[in-house]
């Protein structure tokens, strides 16, 4: 009887930290996923053989980062960047808007010159002492 699994990615580079310290690189690799879980993560030739898969993706060698999550999060917003995002849509790209001073340093910037007081008011809460 067949494994069967929503999705095969194959033909990609696969990013894992499963062989010890550092990056590890899989050349020519497969992921399968059902139900939002991943079933296997490797070497195309180490995959089960006997899959069926309701969709196989070919990755044409890009890179997959299986189980990485971004968890940094900006719980205080202060200032606005809403004519960068226009300057996007435009077409104008990030490195010509951190240029002028935009982006990331636009951010730093806003939340630098926020008081304590205000930096509370955004995030709902007490903001902590060595918080700066």
């Amino acid at each position: 009887m067949a494994l069967q699994c929503d999705r095969i990615w194959r033909n990609a580079r696969l990013a894992t930290l499963a062989n010890g310290p550092g990056l590890g690189v899989v050349e020519d690799a497969a992921v399968v996923a059902r139900q939002g879980r991943i079933l296997f993560a490797g070497p195309t030739g180490e995959l089960p053989v006997d899959l069926a898969a309701a969709e196989t993706v070919d990755c044409q060698g890009r890179w997959i980062t299986p189980g990485l999550i971004d968890a940094h999060t900006h719980a205080a917003w202060m200032g606005s960047r809403h004519d960068e995002y226009v300057a996007k849509l435009r077409g104008e790209g990030y490195e010509a808007i951190a240029a002028r001073g935009g982006g990331i340093v636009a951010s730093m910037r806003a939340i630098e010159g926020a008081s304590v007081d205000a930096i509370a008011e955004v995030t709902g809460g007490d903001v902590p002492v060595d918080f700066f």
